[in-house]
Order: structure tokens, then C-alpha cells, then sequence
């Protein structure tokens, strides 16, 4: 690191314009790389992707994944739809508002889309897909000016569905510009307390080169791969709040090690940016290389959509360690001096945070006992967790499209119709249809005749209940067995596809786990030279996010919440790929804030060593988190800035995974790393820093002759 640092700053020019051009580079092609980033979440081979392929191809480009369209009307008491002249006027108001290229049924197609008492009826329209986050996007506004101001016996024709419903279709993709904005504006507010000087833009600056530096080398990866839509908003907003992280901790430490010193000498600076770097700039890289291993668990899925989250959130660590590293130290040669100003005396202790250390270790069972059972309370909710697409009744937010939905569901047409199993068939749709309507929980099946083609046709059952629902997934579980029991069937459309998803994502868990956790603990286990250092930091890490899975839990699934914070009622299911995804980066943030913790404590525990104190183990659990429990957070608080900022996009998924990771980093930072962690660390005791020899042999490259004095100066110097 040194070595690097030096090199660095004897490279000033160079190193600047290399990363302006970057920077330059990837600012004036952000836009074009948003747009060729991809909505799709296929699941190559699974049964039910496999299924809507082959119906999407044979029925140009209709149904399969997406969701039909609803219109509906409910007549007056004592009026059938179906009678003259409203039979009539409702076959054409069905034929004008479906598109040439797509399909539809009504109840002259199936008599189980007009209800028992003949005054509500509803039509499935599938308009063609298009690409992208909203598939009726070209169609919908044709099908929305066919039936306005359309009333059939006094009453409105409306449109509903679970397109409309979820809002996807209700206009342009916002790009991630105004949330980011916000976290960096609440950024500046909390680096403008912690550094009271001009040294509060250096981050914002850092994050400035490291955003379009990103979103550069993502632009390079859709060369490669599909990369999904949502990967704007982590680079955006993940990757100011890392970039702002690592930045904080090396200025915070260049600080500490310039106190005193002459700025006008150059060497004395130099010794100063070298100094920091050693010791933050190396805790910088073990905290990037941490983040860039949890994510690896996204990149071995089998799902595209998850993996290209994986690839592009490997970039925004990796690249915020090479601004920190590189582009900082000559910022701070440069010009550091000056914006340090006014230059006040630095007190690298903070009072707060020693009086918190003190207390945990003078009692650090009972702080463990009190913090771990408030982190398990937190957890348990997620042992209730549901995962799944969100109850299509909480969609809408009470406007009309729910309303008429709502309307549906009462007249007894069932709430899984707004997310139909479609079923494709060879040959006579009669067999398969009748065993269909004998399963339980099933609500209609229909079989219009227009729905055939190329030796195919094509059968829609829906569920009593929502499919999202243990119920309905029941249903649908059973809709699937007895489709596939059938020669010649398969089982398409939403539903089974999550279900499918689930297998997929879920299924190889626990070994995803295991191989993330064993990285994890090498590498932590080189660095701190300790076993039991890094075991303590995987558990706790895993129980923080549990934790933080609770909290969704209780917010979005129960809706203890969710109206105030988001407007939005309880969804009663878990997004599919928000706990893998929340999984993944949590668990890299998480480990930022132990390695910023556990690297200055064993730093700090060096140095005590060499002066032959006592206790030296607590001494240095006080000092370290006295000189880090600020740093942790101020960093912890942009984070949260970042992520609160993230959950006002408007998209559902968005939300419960801003929620999830802005809940985790907020108990990690506090709870964990402020109190757990410490009174850990001191029952530990000496225990603490057991390396065995044959660890030491298996772990370590043999040292160079002159390194271990070295460190051990660095040591002594910063304790």
C-alpha cells in the first residue's frame, strides 16, 4: 500500500487526468447506457419460462409472462349485461379496445367471465409486449381512448389489471438523477458536522468520479450481458454511499496523521498521505474486496436478472477502492492543506463513543445478553416471511383501478384473475380444462376458441385467491402437477414462473452461503490474523441482515408502517429476489463497518503489545472504537440518506429493498458494530487474536524480512 501511495503522488498529472477522462467519459454516456439496460427477469430452462416462450412465439407475442388487462362494467340492479341491447354494445366495446395484434375473451367466449347474477362482466385482454418495464406501454393509451366516456346501461366501462394496478404503466422509467441529488445533499449536511471545513466536498467529489467511472464500465457490460434496469439506481445511490465511505476513513486518518506537522514541507505531507494509507487505505481494500465477495452469491444464481445485479455491484466497490486509492492521495497532496481550513485542532477520540466503550467492556456479558436479544427480537419476523409477488389487492393506492378490481372480487370472479396460469395445449383443450375445474380453489377456467393456432391452444385458470397468498400458491401448485400430468400441456403465465423463480434462486442457498462465507473468512482471517475475530463477524453479520429482514417483514409484509412511511398498504409477500439481493449487498455493507472496527482495534492492540501494557485487549476495544464509533456513524448515516433517498423511487420492488438495506445498515452501524461487537471482542479477551501456526502456515505468505518491523511501527506511531 505504500508502495502504491508513493507512486501515486510521484504521478500526480497522471493519475488526475486519467481519471477525468473517465469520469468526462462516462458523464456524457450515462444516458445511453441507462437505455440499454434491460427490464427482463427470464429463468433460462425452467419449465414455466420454457412454457411462456413457446406461447409468446405461437400467439404473436401475447400473454405468457404478462398479465392480461381487465375491463369491466357492472350494471344496474335488476339489469343483465347479457340481455339486449347491453350483450351487444359490450361485444363491441371488447372488439374496439383490443389491438389488432392481440387477443381477448369475453363472456361470449366463456361464460365464466359474466357473473352469477348477470350484472358484472369482465374481458382478459392481452394486447402484444413490447419490451421493457411496462409491455403495454404502445398499447395501453389505444385501449384507454376506446373506451372513454363508454357507459353501457348508464355505467362506466372500466380498465383494470395488474399492468395498470402496479403503476409500471403509467409512464417513463425516472432516471436515478433526483435521488441521487437528495443523498448527496443529506451527505454534505452530515460532512459539513464531522469535518467543519472544506474537507466536506472531498467525498462528494470522490463520488462524483466514482458514479460515472461506473456507470462507464456498466455500459461496458451490456456489450457482454443483459443488465437490469434496476442497476441505475444501486450504482447511482450504493455507490455515492460507499464512495463517501471509504473516502471518510482515509481523510478522517490523513487527518489524524498530519496533526502537528508542517504543511508547507513536502515531505512531511507525503509522510502524512502514506502513513494514512497504510493503515485506512488497507482497511479500504479488505472492505472492497469483502463487498465484491458477497456480491459474488448474486453471480453464481442462475437467473440473468440477479446476476447482472451481481456483475454491476462488483463494480461500484471495486471502483470506489481505486478512487480512494489513487485519485485521494493526490487530492490531498494537492490541495488538502487549504481546504482543511479552518485548520483546527483534530481530536481523533471521540468523547461519546469512549464513554459507550468504557461501558460495554465494563460489562460486556450483559451488554452482549441486551444486544443480542434485541437483534433476535428484531429477526423473528422473518421466519414469517412470505415470499412472492405483493397481494394484488394493496396495488393501486385506492384509485380506480383498484377499486375496480375490488368490484371483481366481490362479484365473485376471484382474485387470481388479474393473474392467470396460462395454459398451453396440443390437441383438444377438453380433458385437461375438466380436471382443471375439478381441482379446488380454483375459480374459473376458460377455453376460447379464438385462442388457438399453429397446433396450439391455449387455456387461462385463475385461483380463488390470490395467487400470492399460501392459499392460492397452493392452487397454483396444483394447477402446475395436474397440467404437467398431461401429455402434450405445460404451465405458463406469471404465477408458476415465480414459483419457478423461487427454486431457482433458493434452491442452492445454502452452498451460495457456505462459499461466500468461507471467502469471507479467509480473507478476514489474513488480515486480522485471528480465527476467532472473523467467525464473531460472520455471525454477527448474518444476524444484523436477519434483522433487517425482520423489519420488511413487520413494514411491508404485516404493514405495521408502511402506509405512513411509503402510502402504500401491506403488500403480504416479500419481492422473490429482494431477500437474496438485500442478502448480498447488506452483507458486504455490514462487513465495511466491522473491518473499519476490527482493523483499528488490532491495530491499536499491536501497538499496546509492544509497550508491554496489560489489558491490552480491552485498552485497545476502548480506543478503537472511540477513534472509529464516530467514523462508523457518520458513514452509516449517509448510507441511510442513500438508501432513504432510493426508496422514493417509484417502483414497489425498489422500495422494500431500500427498506431492507437502510433498516440493516441503521441496527448494524448502532447496535452491532457500537455495542455487540466490542463486548464480544472483550469477553474474548486474548482469545481474541488466536492465530495457531498451522493457520498462520495455511492463511499467510511467509513475510518479507523487513515487513513485520514495519507494520509494527505503524502501530506503535497510530496507538
Amino acid at each position: 500500500m505504500e508502495m502504491l501511495t508513493r507512486w501515486v503522488l510521484s504521478h500526480r498529472s497522471q493519475v488526475v487526468v486519467v481519471w477525468l477522462i473517465l469520469m468526462v467519459t462516462g458523464g456524457v454516456t450515462v444516458a445511453g447506457t441507462i437505455e440499454r439496460l434491460s427490464s427482463e427477469s427470464r429463468l433460462p430452462g425452467q419449465p414455466a419460462q420454457l412454457a411462456n416462450d413457446v406461447i409468446s412465439e405461437r400467439f404473436g407475442g401475447t400473454g405468457g409472462r404478462s398479465a392480461p388487462l381487465l375491463l369491466t362494467v357492472t350494471v344496474p340492479e335488476g339489469v343483465r349485461v347479457d340481455s339486449a341491447p347491453y350483450a351487444g354494445q359490450w361485444n363491441e366495446v371488447v372488439a374496439r379496445a383490443t389491438p389488432s395484434e392481440g387477443r381477448s375473451a369475453s363472456y361470449s367466449d366463456a361464460p365464466a367471465l359474466l357473473s352469477r347474477d348477470g350484472r358484472t362482466t369482465v374481458a382478459l385482454i392481452y394486447p402484444r409486449a413490447v419490451a421493457g418495464p411496462a409491455p403495454y406501454t404502445a398499447a395501453l393509451p389505444g385501449i384507454q381512448q376506446a373506451i372513454a366516456n363508454t357507459t353501457i346501461a348508464g355505467e362506466p366501462v372500466k380498465l383494470t389489471g395488474l399492468p395498470v394496478l402496479s403503476g409500471r404503466e403509467s409512464g417513463a422509467a425516472r432516471s436515478p438523477i433526483v435521488e441521487t441529488l437528495i443523498g448527496a445533499v443529506g451527505a454534505l449536511i452530515v460532512l459539513v458536522a464531522v469535518f467543519a471545513s472544506g474537507l466536506a466536498v472531498v467525498p462528494l467529489l470522490m463520488a462524483a468520479v466514482t458514479i460515472p467511472t461506473t456507470f462507464l464500465l456498466v455500459r461496458l457490460l451490456t456489450g457482454v450481458t443483459d443488465v437490469s434496469f434496476i442497476v441505475q439506481y444501486l450504482v447511482a445511490l450504493i455507490g455515492l454511499g460507499i464512495a463517501i465511505d471509504y473516502t471518510l476513513l482515509v481523510v478522517t486518518r490523513w487527518r489524524e496523521e498530519r496533526a502537528g506537522l508542517d504543511d508547507t514541507d513536502p515531505q512531511q505531507r507525503t509522510n502524512a498521505i502514506v502513513r494514512a494509507a497504510a493503515s485506512a487505505g488497507r482497511a479500504v481494500a479488505l472492505s472492497g474486496i469483502t463487498v465484491a465477495i458477497s456480491l459474488a452469491a448474486l453471480i453464481v444464481l442462475p437467473v440473468p436478472f440477479l446476476r447482472s445485479i451481481g456483475y454491476a455491484g462488483l463494480l461500484i466497490p471495486l471502483v470506489s477502492v481505486a478512487v480512494a486509492l489513487t485519485l485521494l492521495p493526490v487530492l490531498l497532496y494537492s490541495w488538502g492543506h487549504w481546504l482543511d481550513q479552518p485548520r483546527r485542532r483534530h481530536h481523533p477520540d471521540s468523547g461519546l463513543w469512549t464513554r459507550i466503550a468504557r461501558g460495554t467492556t465494563r460489562r460486556p456479558l450483559l451488554s452482549a445478553l441486551v444486544s443480542g436479544a434485541l437483534l433476535v427480537a428484531l429477526a423473528g419476523p422473518a421466519l414469517a416471511m412470505r415470499l412472492g409477488q405483493p397481494d394484488i389487492g394493496t396495488l393501486g393506492h385506492g384509485g380506480p383501478p383498484a377499486a375496480a378490481y375490488a368490484e371483481l372480487v366481490r362479484a365473485g370472479f376471484g382474485a387470481g384473475i388479474a393473474r392467470p396460469v396460462e395454459v398451453l395445449v396440443q390437441g383438444d383443450t377438453t380433458a385437461v380444462a375438466n380436471r382443471l375445474r375439478a381441482l379446488p380453489g380454483v375459480a374459473a377456467v376458460v377455453t376460447p376458441d379464438s385462442w388457438s393456432g399453429n397446433g396450439y391452444r391455449l387455456i387461462d385458470a385463475w385461483t380463488l385467491h390470490d395467487p400470492a397468498d399460501d392459499r392460492g400458491r397452493r392452487t397454483v401448485a396444483a394447477i402446475v402437477t395436474t397440467v404437467q400430468a398431461q401429455d402434450g400441456a405445460e404451465a405458463g403465465g406469471g404465477p408458476p414462473l415465480d414459483a419457478d423463480f423461487v427454486d431457482a434462486v433458493y434452491g442452492s442457498l445454502p452452498v451460495v452461503l457456505l462459499v461466500v462465507a468461507l471467502l469471507t473468512f479467509v480473507v478476514l482471517a489474513r488480515s486480522l490474523r485471528s480465527i476467532l475475530l472473523p467467525l464473531k463477524a460472520l455471525a454477527l453479520t448474518i444476524l444484523s441482515t436477519s434483522a433487517a429482514y425482520g423489519v420488511v417483514v413487520l413494514i411491508w409484509q404485516k404493514g405495521y408502517g408502511s402506509q405512513t412511511l411509503f402510502n402504500t398498504p401491506a403488500t403480504g409477500a416479500i419481492t422473490i429476489w429482494v431477500p437474496m439481493a438485500v442478502f448480498a449487498f447488506l452483507f458486504g455493507l455490514s462487513m465495511d463497518y466491522e473491518v473499519f472496527i476490527l482493523h483499528r482495534i488490532r491495530e491499536v492492540h499491536t501497538g499496546l503489545l509492544q509497550q508491554h501494557q496489560p489489558k491490552a485487549t480491552v485498552s485497545a476495544v476502548v480506543t478503537g472504537i472511540s477513534r472509529t464509533g464516530r467514523l462508523v456513524t457518520s458513514a452509516a448515516l449517509i448510507l441511510f440518506l442513500a438508501f432513504t433517498a432510493l426508496a422514493t423511487i417509484p417502483v414497489t420492488d425498489v422500495k422494500i429493498l431500500a427498506t431492507a438495506l437502510a433498516a440493516g445498515i441503521a441496527i448494524d452501524a448502532t447496535l452491532v458494530r457500537g455495542v455487540l461487537t466490542p463486548a464480544l471482542v472483550a469477553l474474548l479477551g486474548r482469545a481474541s487474536w488466536w492465530f495457531p501456526t498451522s493457520a498462520a502456515r495455511f492463511l499467510l505468505r511467509p513475510p518479507t524480512p523487513d515487513a513485520q518491523p514495519r507494520i509494527q511501527q505503524t502501530g506503535v506511531t497510530s496507538a
